[in-house]
Formats: structure tokens, C-alpha cells, sequence
């Protein structure tokens, strides 16, 4: 067996445990603490802030103090601070990879590879942040002049998941700033410790005091501070990746206030294979599309559509593949799969199995919880393969998020279309072929905001991410996603001469 790899922070500084509101860090007003634990040993390592109504408040006086300020600087002067941050990002990447597995328990090559990412859309609304143009419009009469200018929407709360504590925040951040806003953040009660990280280097950047502000809280005070936020009309945009009956419950209680939202919500993505698909490609892509942290991403194949012609030669070379994963903690050089991060994770992948296989599925590989001398923790579960699933199923109609990988067969384009498209979700979809004529076709029949055409790993800083039906609404990323954090404010000027 490898050594292990010690996980130990360079910089003690950046386990930061209380909530940063104003330019201070401060305890929650009530003195509350929330535990974290390292999913890997569900074991607890840290205590963080607990806050509480009177903390959220707070968060949003300071950005609304902090507000008129921040949008008076000039797009130059933002771009320079959202670079001096990404920078610092960088250089602490080893930290930041660290404090991720620690907490969520992803492999540190992967840790590493999401504070890349995650610095990426630091960089890209750096850059963005000088390009928010507005317009002239031709004169439609004498002595007329018509101007659009956009503006920063006001202060932001940032609601983030715990799959990705790193890139989430950033890319929610990022354009806020870069717009001229001023944010309150709230980060997933599993996963605290890298976005306080993260904004402890934006306090080393310089932003200004109030500018950004952050709050921890545990799943039971979570309704409470972000329900204070719902009603407070100060908080003019809400941005939130996370469930759809969540976000449902936002777009619900925000309505009184008419505030902007962004909702990155639930997916059901299928995976296609046509019977002309270059399989090895087509396995290579769902491997890297599921198996990404554990199978625990909003984008990750939920159905894989298999064409009958190449059902049995895909699934051995899947199989292949899903027998080389080394599942383990991030302490181990070779994981490849580290623990899902809850017990709740793991009780639900079970159930998906028991369901599919009571109903006349096939498990070709794994199929229950995992526990070694490697993998010696409670929340480790086998890369699974399940064959011949059917619609009845529940893992047909649920997100699994974990390494659960069902196979449906099907026979005509027309079918696995009508199949993929039969759910309420619409955020992501991949599909292998090598014809021309079907790529069109198939690229504009599924129903999803972010599509896979022979790729599977769609997601970058340059491209709009964001769903369609019951997946939300909004974009972030690319140019588009500036746009969610800015007015639009017609200027009529007359009797010019």
C-alpha cells in the first residue's frame, strides 16, 4: 500500500472558522458553532459560526453601506482587485485544495483541478469587468439621443452548494464584483471552511470593507438566514445552486420584493450512444462525466441510452474502466473516488440499487457500500453499473448523485429522444455519434441548456452554464453571465437642437 499523503495547511491563517461581515471577522451574535467533519472519517475537525437572523442582518447592512461606494469605482480599478485576488488564489492553491478534501473529501488531484477552475472565473469577470458596454441607438428623430447603460443590480446573496465549495462561490462572486455589486454569501453547511478560505484572500486583495461578506450556518439555521435575506428588499438579486424545491422555494418567497434570480437547480442528464458512436470515445466521455467527484454533480449522466446494436460491447468496455477506479480518501495517492459526503448520499444510492435491481436490473458491477483497509470509513460506496434498467425505475426519475451508472437500451432516434426529454429537468445532455446530419438534429431536439456533442466534460469559464424546464434559469459564466448582475437603464435626451 502508498504512504499517505498528509493533509496539512502552509498557511494556519486560512482556516478561517467565523463569519467575515463588514471587514471583520466576528463570532455569530449568538456565540453558535457548527461542526465540520471530514466526510472520509466522519470524523469532526473544525468548528465555524452558526449564525442566525441578527448575523444575516448584518451582512446585508454592510453591503448596502458598502454599495454606493463600490459601484462608484471605475470597471479598471474592480478588474485590478478581482486580479490581485485571482493571483492570490493561485498561490495558495495547495491550502485551498487541502481545506476541500478535508471537508468534502474529493481526491486532492481533483481539489486541485476545481481551484483552477474555480480561479478561472476570478480571472475571466477580471477581464469582463471593462467590457460591460452599453449602447447608442440611431437617432429616430431630430435632435434625439437614446443610450442604454448597465448598471450594478445592488447587493447579491450567493447561495452555494457543498459539491464544489471552491468554484461554485467564485463563479457566483466573481461577476458580482465585477459588475459593481456588493455580496452577502452563504456556503453549504457541509462545506464552510474553502469559501471562508476564499474570502480571506479577497481580504488580502484589498476589497473594500462590506464589499464582500460571508455567513456560515448549519441546515437548520439555513432557513432562517436566508429567509431574512428573502424578505429584506435591500437584497436585489438572489443566486443560488442547489435543489429545485429549493429554488422553487426562493423564486416563491423573493416575489414580494420582485428581486432577480439566478437558479442553477437539479438535473437528470442522459447520456446517448448511438449504434455509430466511436464507443471507446463514448466510454472515455462517461467516465469522465460521472465518475467526477464520485458522481456527485449536477451535470453528471444520470441515464445512459444505449443503442441495442452496441448495448453488450459498451457495457464490457464500461465495466473495464469501472473496475480500474480506486475508491478512497484524499489521503491516499491513488484514489480516484473519494466518500460521498453524507450518510443521506449514501442511503439514497442504496435505495436506487435495491429499487432497480428488485424490478429486473442487471448489477454488473458494485453495487453497495465499500469499506478496506483503504476505503475504511462509513461513506465509501463501489462504482456500480446497472444493466437492462427501465423506466419504472426510480433511478430513472431521481438524481442519484453518486457513482451509479444505469443503462437503458433503446432502438430509434425517435425513442431515446422522447426518452430523454421525459423529465422536468433540463440542465445538461451528452450524445455520442459520428454523423454529421444527426448532430443537428439531435442538438436541437433535447431539452437542456448545456449540451455534450462527443465531449464529456462540457464545462468551462468562456461558456454560459444554466438550464432549462425545472434545471432554473440564468447563466453564469462567459459574457452572459455579467448580465445577471446588472440593470438596464434607458437614457432619452431631447431638444439637442
Amino acid at each position: 500500500m502508498n504512504e499517505s499523503i498528509p493533509l496539512q495547511l502552509q498557511r494556519a491563517d486560512l482556516l478561517c472558522r467565523q463569519n467575515f461581515i463588514a471587514g471583520q471577522w466576528c463570532d455569530s451574535a449568538a456565540g453558535g458553532q457548527l461542526a465540520v467533519s471530514n466526510p472520509a472519517t466522519d470524523t469532526v475537525f473544525a468548528q465555524v459560526a452558526n449564525s442566525d437572523q441578527q448575523d444575516a442582518l448584518a451582512a446585508v447592512d454592510a453591503a448596502q453601506a458598502a454599495l454606493p461606494r463600490w459601484r462608484a469605482q471605475t470597471a479598471r480599478a474592480r478588474s485590478q482587485l478581482l486580479k490581485q485576488w485571482h493571483r492570490l488564489i493561485l498561490a495558495n492553491s495547495e491550502d485551498l485544495a487541502t481545506l476541500m478534501s478535508l471537508e468534502q473529501g474529493k481526491p486532492l488531484a481533483e481539489a486541485r483541478a476545481e481551484v483552477a477552475y474555480g480561479a478561472s472565473y476570478v480571472e475571466w469577470f477580471a477581464e469582463e469587468a471593462v467590457r460591460a458596454r452599453g449602447d447608442i441607438l440611431p437617432a429616430l428623430a431630430p435632435g434625439k439621443l437614446q443610450m442604454v447603460v448597465k448598471e450594478p443590480i445592488g447587493v447579491v446573496a450567493a447561495i452555494t452548494p457543498w459539491n464544489f465549495p471552491l468554484a461554485m462561490i467564485a463563479r457566483k462572486l466573481a461577476p458580482a464584483l465585477a459588475a459593481g455589486c456588493t455580496v452577502i454569501a452563504k456556503p453549504a453547511e457541509d462545506t464552510p471552511l474553502t469559501a471562508l478560505a476564499l474570502v480571506k484572500l479577497a481580504e488580502e486583495a484589498g476589497f473594500p470593507a462590506g464589499t464582500i461578506n460571508i455567513v456560515s450556518a448549519s441546515r437548520e439555521s439555513t432557513a432562517t438566514v436566508v429567509d431574512c435575506w428573502l424578505r429584506d428588499g435591500r437584497v436585489r438579486k438572489i443566486t443560488f445552486t442547489g435543489s429545485t424545491p429549493v429554488g422553487k422555494h426562493l423564486a416563491r418567497e423573493s416575489a414580494d420584493t420582485l428581486k432577480k434570480l439566478s437558479l442553477e437547480l437539479g438535473g437528470n442528464a442522459p447520456f446517448i450512444v448511438f449504434a455509430d458512436a466511436d464507443l471507446d470515445a463514448a466510454v472515455s466521455g462517461l467516465m469522465a462525466a460521472k465518475f467526477r467527484n464520485g458522481g456527485q454533480t449536477c451535470v453528471c449522466p444520470n441515464r445512459v441510452y444505449v443503442h441495442s446494436d452496441v448495448m453488450a460491447a459498451f457495457t464490457e468496455k464500461l465495466q473495464a474502466q469501472v473496475e480500474q477506479l480506486s475508491v478512497g480518501p484524499a489521503t491516499h495517492p491513488a484514489a480516484t473516488i473519494g466518500p460521498m459526503i453524507n450518510r443521506r448520499a449514501i442511503d439514497k444510492i442504496q435505495r436506487h440499487v435495491d429499487n432497480a435491481v428488485a424490478q429486473g436490473a442487471r448489477l454488473v458491477a458494485g453495487g453497495q457500500p465499500l469499506r478496506n483497509a483503504i476505503a475504511d470509513g462509513p461513506f465509501y460506496f463501489a462504482p456500480t453499473i446497472l444493466a437492462d434498467v427501465t423506466t419504472a425505475m426510480e433511478v430513472c426519475h431521481e438524481e442519484t448523485f453518486g457513482p451509479l451508472v444505469p443503462l437503458f437500451r433503446f432502438h430509434s432516434e425517435s425513442d431515446v429522444i422522447e426518452q430523454a426529454n421525459a423529465t422536468p429537468f433540463g440542465l445538461a445532455a451528452y450524445f455520442y455519434t459520428q454523423d454529421p446530419s444527426r448532430i443537428w438534429r439531435v442538438s436541437s431536439a433535447l431539452q437542456a441548456g448545456v449540451i455534450g456533442i462527443n465531449e464529456g466534460a462540457v464545462a468551462s469559464e468562456a461558456a454560459p452554464f444554466g438550464g432549462a424546464k425545472e434545471s432554473g434559469y440564468g447563466r453564469e459564466g462567459s459574457h452572459y453571465g455579467l448580465d445577471d448582475y446588472q440593470n438596464i437603464k434607458y437614457l432619452c435626451q431631447g431638444n439637442l437642437g
